[in-house]
């Protein structure tokens, strides 16, 4: 499904990654860059759209952390969704700390990943 983008181009919302497979061939051939509260890892793709994957581990702390996490980085991703440049897997790794910040903090975080890593450009 096709949307229009703020500055008038169309762009194709992003799907999530499921497989582990697609997961650990980010972890080890993908480019990563690495914050306190949040890790990202990123590899172009030949799908003609941007895939993620979110991953939180039982060290962030109970399910209601943990979906927190998850919410705060969805979040933030779906702002930035619309700057994305090209065709990417994305996996964004949850921290302990990620739980326990602000939506804002993981936006400015991830937009600064997203630009070292290419992704998007300023």
């Amino acid at each position: 499904m096709a949307q229009r983008s703020a500055d008038g181009g169309d762009f194709v919302k992003s799907q999530t990654l499921k497989e582990n497979k697609d997961f650990r061939r980010l972890y080890y051939r993908g480019k990563s860059k690495a914050a306190d509260c949040l890790v990202t890892y990123s590899m172009k793709n030949r799908e003609k759209h941007c895939r993620y994957g979110i991953t939180t581990s039982k060290k962030i702390g109970n399910a209601v952390q943990r979906n927190r996490a998850r919410r705060v980085i969805r979040a933030a991703y779906s702002l930035l969704e619309p700057r994305l440049q090209g065709h990417y897997d994305l996996v964004f790794v949850a921290r302990s700390k990620t739980a326990d910040v602000k939506m804002q903090t993981v936006y400015a975080l991830m937009e600064k990943q997203l630009i070292a890593l290419g992704v998007i450009h300023e």
